[in-house]
């Protein structure tokens, strides 16, 4: 279940010329790993390389470098984060290592080789990491879509820190107005009658990391995938996941018109 009210949250602390103000730090004692999934294509954003050829769209260009550069180098200046994880398309590899050549990260980068869907991806990300797990080494697991370039370290480090708390943690914001939510057979009367808040879950999305690799064994046994993160961990474990303040400009690249707004608001912080 997720829980908390993240439109009714204080707005976050902003970085302002590499500057934290008063940002929420993970905690001296959390042990933490980033994976940024960088597995999906650009067939509707209209990304292609130079030859015409479809380029999955975290390497197109936005602002002066790849979506992708843009959110490993956020998740890399987290403070605290001990290990990131890129996971990556086979045939993605050679473009994948150039691009770190081209942009280091303040951190090491491992490479993984994602599957043929998210979940397979996330799955790939945790095994990999699964010994770190086992051993103790790690606290918390936060999972990343590379084709969100807005995510900042402030936004990191709350998810991360909110899950070594309570279970698990996502961002969020209001999807629209209060709805009346209906009862068992379409019902909405009496005491089913309950004014509900539609919600839009971003990412990055952080767990306890013990329970994440629970879980993703439990999905492997059932032989079951989930939409994202958050919904193989609430469906194959009891982490309470917590709702924080998501941001409506934590947008995810997906249409050439998102393109478009990511450069102006990535040209934009970068100016200032």
């Amino acid at each position: 279940m997720v829980t908390g009210t993240p439109y009714d949250s204080p707005s976050r602390p902003q970085v302002i010329d590499g500057t934290y103000l008063a940002l929420p730090t993970v905690g001296p004692m959390t042990r933490a790993a980033i994976v940024v999934l960088a597995g999906g294509s650009g067939s509707r954003v209209g990304a292609t390389d130079a030859r015409g050829a479809t380029l999955n769209k975290v390497y197109l260009p936005v602002a002066g470098r790849p979506l992708l550069a843009w959110s490993l180098d956020a998740a890399a200046r987290t403070p605290g984060v001990a290990r990131l994880i890129l996971v990556v398309r086979a045939d993605d590899a050679p473009t994948a290592h150039r691009l770190l050549a081209e942009y280091p990260c303040a951190l090491p980068v491992e490479v993984v080789t994602g599957g043929d869907s998210r979940h397979r991806s996330e799955e790939a990300a945790v095994r990999h990491l699964a010994l770190a797990i086992r051993a103790g080494e790690l606290d918390v697991v936060a999972i990343h879509d590379g084709a969100r370039p807005l995510a900042d370290p402030a936004l990191f480090a709350e998810v991360i820190t909110t899950a070594a708390e309570s279970g698990g943690a996502v961002p969020a914001v209001a999807a629209g107005p209060l709805v009346e939510a209906t009862g068992p057979g379409g019902t909405s009367s009496g005491a089913h009658r309950q004014p509900v808040r539609l919600v839009r879950v971003q990412t990055p999305q952080a767990f306890r990391a013990a329970g994440l690799l629970d879980a993703f064994a439990a999905a492997a046994r059932d032989g079951a995938e989930g939409t994202d993160t958050a919904s193989t961990v609430e469906q194959f474990s009891d982490l309470v996941i917590q709702a924080v303040a998501g941001s409506a400009t934590n947008l995810k690249v997906t249409y050439p018109a998102d393109a478009t707004v990511a450069e102006a608001l990535l040209a934009r912080r970068a100016s200032a």
